[in-house]
């Protein structure tokens, strides 16, 4: 059987028509928003919880990926306790829904870490120099940030894993031989090779906390899902709202998919010419 040989270009040698597709779209879109009172009051009301959501994501995948490299490298440990307990970690955490985690961590985590605060400052508080947290001190935006921290920790630290162990060993051997330490090993010899594979799954795993950004909403978090919700429950236009919320999420993940994808392409690229 012959097969035709696919022109050079995107995925598949085919030119990029779904993003034509969906500029058309989401340009079609915008100018209904602008045309239309109730377009542009739903849009007005759903951006105010945009910066929420940036940060939210931005704060949760940067500690979720300062501890998931924690895990990872305790993971490949010489002690054979900590590889399991980080095993044991990554398993735990990888089976429990973000959704239940969320809820696990603000209801009973935040209680618990309040608990623990007022007992270690129990001796300032006795001599009048520091006052008891109570739990609604704690915030639930911050709640909501160390779920997702912890959610996506476990499955960065497979992709840490992986990458690390992609590095071929005579390269290790070889850092070994000039008299690097450990820590100069990994900062100079294994991380510089290993981002080329831990790159491309690690901004699809950011791409993902964007959208699992929205669950923080059931927590009462003002962010663009909570802001739409709060609308369509008083005004009742949940077509208008829940078409705007998606639209604005869409724009979020796919211009961030884009610029990652160019990134990613412009680190090959690099990798070739070194």
């Amino acid at each position: 059987m012959a097969f035709q040989t696919l022109p050079k270009g995107g995925e598949g040698g085919d030119r990029p028509w779904w993003l034509v597709a969906l500029v058309v779209i989401g340009l079609g879109i915008a100018i209904v928003i602008a045309v239309n009172d109730l377009y542009s009051q739903v849009f007005t009301i759903v951006a105010q919880g945009l910066f929420t959501t940036i940060f939210v994501t931005l704060v949760g995948f940067v500690l979720a990926t300062a501890l998931g490299l924690g895990i990872a490298l305790l993971g490949m440990s010489d002690h054979v306790a900590l590889r399991q307990t980080a095993r044991f970690y990554i398993e735990v955490i990888r089976g429990v829904p973000i959704l239940v985690l969320l809820f696990y961590i603000a209801f009973v985590g935040a209680p618990a870490i309040v608990g623990l605060y007022n007992l270690v400052i129990s001796p300032l508080t006795a001599a009048g120099l520091a006052e008891p947290m109570l739990v609604r001190d704690f915030s639930l935006m911050w709640r909501a940030i160390i779920a997702l921290m912890i959610g996506y920790s476990a499955f960065i630290a497979e992709i840490f894993r992986a990458g690390i162990q992609s590095v071929d060993k005579g390269q290790i051997e070889a850092a070994k031989s000039l008299g690097l330490n450990r820590y100069q090993r990994f900062r100079l010899v294994v991380l510089p090779q290993a981002v080329r594979v831990i790159f491309p799954p690690l901004s699809n795993d950011f791409v993902a906390m964007v959208k699992d950004s929205s669950l923080v909403s059931v927590l009462g978090v003002a962010d663009i899902t909570q802001m739409g919700k709060v609308y369509a429950s008083g005004s009742f236009r949940f077509f208008e709202t829940y078409s705007i919320v998606a639209y604005v999420y869409l724009i979020l993940t796919i211009g961030l998919s884009l610029m990652l994808r160019a990134l990613e392409k412009r680190m090959r690229q690099h990798g070739k010419a070194g």
